[in-house]
């Protein structure tokens, strides 16, 4: 499907901000006819991973300062809300994926692959959401993934990790603890610590 793999396209960072997209170029790359691409491009704009210009150019959106503060604050807010409404059905098996999904953050780290680290990072906060059974809080939280996609990609280079981020360690023993106060403020200051650094 057409919407389903650019929407994961833009959300893991493969495209850059500000890029132009045409149908015609879209319907190319993934081998379908006008209506699927504008369909895709329609429901991309509606939930804003694209943006359409009055003249009709179609493109990935390059977030203001103003912009990136917003979406950090909606992630401050739901996400910390969706991993303590996850924390009673935390049990070892979901601890033991997130770290799994830790090892692949690590891999894409020593590869410096950009895009592999995005959506192995999106992965570790939707496999510990999922426990939430909160679908409408974690379908806001990925509208806000989707809109900060081909940003992330530009923070990624900004950072220059060596290694996972330290606050899902942190996140990893708030789980095992049990310790709700511990998880919000470890997941609050995941989500916030990169997106802030752009804004400066």
């Amino acid at each position: 499907m057409v919407y389903r793999r650019l929407r994961g396209e833009i959300m893991h960072g493969q495209i850059a901000p500000g890029s132009a997209l045409t149908l015609r170029g879209i319907g190319k790359r993934f081998d379908v006819s006008m209506t699927p691409a504008r369909e895709a491009v329609r429901r991309l704009v509606a939930e804003g991973a694209l943006s359409l210009s009055s003249s009709g150019r179609v493109s990935t959106p390059e977030l203001s300062n103003d912009r990136i503060e917003e979406l950090a604050a909606l992630r401050a807010l739901l996400e910390p809300e969706l991993s303590a409404r996850a924390l009673p059905r935390a049990h070892m098996a979901l601890i033991e994926r997130l770290q799994s999904i830790n090892g692949q953050i690590s891999q894409a780290v020593a590869k410096q692959d950009a895009v592999g680290y995005i959506k192995s990072n999106l992965d570790f906060h939707r496999t510990l959401y999922l426990r939430a059974q909160a679908p409408a809080m974690l379908a806001m939280a990925e509208t806000v993934w989707l809109q900060m996609g081909p940003t992330m990609r530009s923070l990624y280079a900004k950072l220059e990790r060596t290694e996972i981020p330290r606050h899902h360690k942190l996140i990893v023993a708030a789980l095992k603890a049990g310790d709700e106060p511990g998880l919000r403020v470890a997941v609050r200051a995941d989500v916030t610590h990169g997106l802030r650094m752009l804004a400066q």
